[in-house]
């Protein structure tokens, strides 16, 4: 940007770093520049469709004054300000894959706007530079003619507005400067210095021009609210945090420059008195006050006519202290406005989970025959535990409450609703006891014994289980800690590093330590049934153990493959990674390779199971997918020209959507079909397959070129898993859903994701969109996200569902209450994930999967519940 570099280096400017807070998304960033404040993370999906903004704002206080504001671009202003602007047109801002109308619709206005001198302010927000982060990164070739038709706007501008100037006219203000930054990846919305950093420039012939290039002052971006408001004559808005940049008015007479401070000081002490019970305590509140004094002598004296070098001395000094003051109080009401009520969350998160337990406790009544639940509530609230925990929790809430240094919600309610609150936890954890220790006569009545003298392995737990229950509790307490939150993928890849560990001593101990003892028990490790199909049952035995036994390898190696592929968390997540080499304009050919190779075998994957009609229309969808690519310029055809003009590839997307309907619906008349007129299980198994492929046809599409190997192996390691392991091990529905889960979640942060909300990318959800329609780009961005959890999910019933047909499901331990015990941990990690997730999205500056991670999660519960439910149901039936 040459003309901007100019004037930042030898024109009449002031140049600053401007620090956003994160979220640093758009709308929460527009309501930080315009009223000072510290949007919160509800802001994030606020963002979606913004409601009018009614708190204390520049632009409401600027229109009360008589300012006749016009705006032009980001519709996202409008939502906030209905009523305010003389004149606007906006722009809609989600449709990412639009980066040159979405400006010209702003520039259009721009020569008959600037003729014109019947407006105060002139707001304008561009879009295209934020799109094309979205669509290619920062690195994009389309980042530098974009920046330099930025560069031609600001110059028409500030041309403008030069020749506007007249004598004894007040001067004009041009301020530049963006609302977030933008990762490594082109996204936003984390708290990463290339996300927060954003530049800010303000032009006017009120400053002096410089000599050369200064160094770049680092300030909060609120701090722009109270210097416009200042700068124009309006009152600061009373939420705001921020403080008069003193660059700005350093030029001015120093009793302006205490005036505008005195301004600020006090609107920042009437915050911090309403803010905060202990204000007094706050070091820049005292200083303050002093500063007030000290700047009432100094006004006594500069009205009595003193011009001595002592008072300006004493001037200097006032201004000092205010700066200090200034700062101290905005510093203290920052950190006030990042602290949370722990104490009410933590009551919340109490009530939730007892609840939870008591409802998964009563689970297998409340699905049986008769379909009725004994809750003991009267026993429970007559015993003598009861009282005593109320009393307990009682004394917990006094202590609490009186010794509470700040606010607290629950503290702040009534003693009847408190003690409502405190007898409804004492009775849920009574009744929790109560049902816990019938759970566990009814265990023993069934079979007879005791836990004590049971015999064989009924009661005891594989290494597997000991895994999968620690691995869960492990996991589901790390997460509050705000670094394991952070490098969460970290954790993910630990566990399933250590789960392909214990399978492959499964697979030792089946295929070498229990084959050694006997040919009988070989013969019953390998069914009669598998040997009367195979015409050489001696070569497929043997075949089929170094299979197995290279399966938990060869998984290990695919995981430290695609750990490479995308750098993800945040500490790390700047570093070059493969994904980042394949997508340079140097290696598109060998991208082009790995993308035809991995849609090939993805293709040979999926297409076992289905019609020949969905196989067909499954080959010519893939086709279509890396038409597509090559559209977008992503990949390369053999007759293509790396130089050549890439589209939307709109087209060629949509070929491709005919294609996944069409096996979505051959899959559903399948299975309707063995639901409704004949109960055929092999129908119904290929009805479900084919639903599943056509939802691997659909990510394909959407997943960008780079990440195809990851689909690629998700799929190989599926179909490897269940053949070789969890078919021939025996695994139960418990075990397997755990499995699934973990594959899933470690899936979701080899496709680059994080706890960041910068790397959703939004970009997918306009893939064969030529305008911004809300739920198919809602839908196709929460696909692309999730797309790991989801198609581990849906091979989850896929199998189970297969796996059920062919025979009924048994309990490898045998045991009623065993099984209840098991499907406890595996139903309320995952709920228990869920909450925790929500809680620390409030708590932690990363939200971990915002938008859409209820419906993993939910159908993932679902699943496990339905089949463990099953399992029970067969066992109680056996007994």
């Amino acid at each position: 940007m040459p003309y901007t570099r100019h004037v930042v280096e030898r024109g009449s400017s002031h140049s600053f770093v401007a620090k956003a807070r994160p979220p640093t998304v758009t709308m929460p960033r527009i309501k930080a520049l315009t009223t000072g404040s510290i949007p919160g993370f509800i802001d994030v999906v606020m963002n979606l469709n913004s409601p009018a903004l009614l708190e204390d704002n520049l632009i409401w206080q600027a229109k009360t004054a008589g300012k006749r504001i016009v705006f032009y671009g980001d519709d996202t202003w409008v939502r906030l300000f209905p009523k305010h602007f003389m004149e606007y047109d906006g722009t809609t801002s989600f449709f990412v894959s639009d980066y040159t109308e979405v400006d010209n619709n702003v520039t259009r206005h721009l020569d008959s706007t600037l003729k014109r001198d019947d407006w105060d302010i002139l707001i304008l927000h561009y879009l295209g530079l934020d799109h094309i982060g979205h669509i290619s990164g920062p690195h994009s070739s389309l980042i530098q003619p974009k920046l330099l038709e930025m560069d031609d706007i600001l110059k028409k501008i500030h041309s403008a507005l030069i020749s506007k100037e007249t004598e004894g006219s007040l001067p004009y203000l041009l301020v530049l400067c963006g609302d977030h930054g933008m990762s490594e990846t082109g996204s936003h919305g984390g708290s990463s210095e290339p996300e927060v950093n954003t530049p800010l420039v303000l032009i006017s012939p009120a400053f002096k021009r410089k000599a050369g290039m200064e160094k770049l002052g680092v300030v909060e971006q609120v701090d722009l609210t109270p210097t416009l408001a200042l700068g124009l004559g309006l009152p600061i808005s009373q939420n705001s945090v921020g403080r008069v940049i003193p660059g700005v008015v350093e030029e001015t007479p120093l009793r302006d420059q205490l005036r505008f401070l005195h301004l600020n000081g006090h609107q920042l002490s009437c915050l911090l008195r309403d803010s905060m019970p202990d204000h007094e305590k706050v070091e820049g509140f005292e200083q303050f006050r002093v500063a007030e004094k000290a700047h009432g002598n100094w006004m006594k004296r500069y009205l009595e006519g003193n011009t001595s070098e002592v008072l300006t001395n004493m001037g200097k000094k006032v201004l000092k202290q205010y700066l200090e003051a200034l700062a101290a109080m905005s510093s203290a009401l920052s950190k006030q406005l990042g602290k949370y009520d722990m104490y009410s969350m933590i009551a919340g998160m109490v009530f939730v989970f007892q609840l939870l337990l008591v409802l998964l406790l009563a689970m297998p009544e409340a699905l049986s025959g008769a379909a009725v639940v004994d809750f003991p509530v009267l026993s429970s609230l007559l015993s003598l535990p009861f009282y005593l925990l109320c009393l307990l929790l009682a004394s917990v809430h006094v202590l609490v409450c009186t010794s509470a240094g700040s606010s607290c919600y629950f503290c702040s309610l009534s003693w009847g609703l408190v003690f409502a609150a405190v007898a409804f936890s004492s009775a849920m954890f009574c009744i929790l006891i109560s049902i816990a220790t019938r759970r566990l006569s009814l265990g023993q009545k069934i079979h007879g014994k005791s836990p004590q003298r049971s015999a064989g392995d009924e009661w005891l737990l594989s290494e597997l289980d000991v895994l999968l229950l620690a691995g869960t509790v492990g996991h589901t307490l790390s997460l509050a800690a705000s670094s394991f939150v952070e490098e969460e993928h970290q954790t993910w890849y630990f566990l399933l590093n250590t789960l392909c560990l214990t399978v492959f001593q499964d697979v030792c101990r089946k295929y070498f330590r229990e084959q050694s003892g006997s040919a009988d028990k070989e013969e019953h490790l390998l069914p009669a049934k598998d040997s009367h199909a195979c015409p050489h049952p001696k070569s497929d035995m043997y075949s089929e153990k170094w299979l197995a036994l290279a399966t938990p390898p060869f998984t290990l190696v695919c995981c430290r493959l695609l750990r490479s592929l995308n750098q993800t968390g945040v500490q790390w997540a700047h570093l070059p990674d493969v994904g980042h080499w394949l997508n340079s304009s140097e290696h598109k050919m060998i991208l082009s390779l790995l993308s035809a190779f991995c849609l090939v075998l993805i293709y040979l994957l999926v297409q076992r199971r289905c019609s020949w009609v969905s196989k067909v229309a499954l080959a010519l969808g893939l086709l279509g997918v890396y038409s597509y690519r090559a559209a977008v310029g992503n990949v390369l055809f053999p007759w293509q020209h790396s130089g050549r003009t890439a589209s939307r590839g709109t087209v060629e997307a949509r070929f491709v959507y005919v294609f996944v309907l069409g096996i979505l619906f051959t899959g559903s008349k399948d299975l309707l079909r063995s639901q409704i007129i004949t109960a055929d299980a092999k129908l119904k198994s290929r009805g479900l397959w084919e639903i599943y492929s056509g939802l691997v046809l659909l990510v394909s599409l959407l997943f960008r070129a780079h990440n195809l190997p990851v689909l690629c192996c998700c799929l190989l390691i599926q179909t490897l898993m269940a053949q070789f392991i969890w078919k021939k091990l025996h695994y139960d529905a418990a075990q397997t859903t755990i499995m699934h889960y973990w594959f899933g979640q470690a899936f979701f942060y080899f496709q680059g994701n994080s706890n960041n909300i910068a790397t959703v990318d939004i970009s997918v959800g306009f893939v064969g969109l030529e305008s911004y329609v809300e739920a198919p780009a809602v839908f196709l961005t929460a696909l692309s996200t999730y797309a790991g959890p989801l198609l581990w999910a849906c091979h989850l019933v896929c199998y189970l569902s297969s796996e059920r047909d062919r025979s009924p499901v048994s309990l490898s331990h045998g045991c009623y209450c065993l099984a209840l015990l098991r499907s406890v941990p595996a139903a309320a990690y995952i709920v228990l994930v869920t909450v925790l997730r929500y809680h620390l999205f409030i708590w932690s500056v990363f939200s971990p999967k915002l938008l859409y991670e209820s419906m993993h999660l939910l159908l993932t519960a679902g699943v496990c519940l339905f089949f463990i439910t099953m399992e029970q149901s067969h066992s109680s039936s056996q007994s």
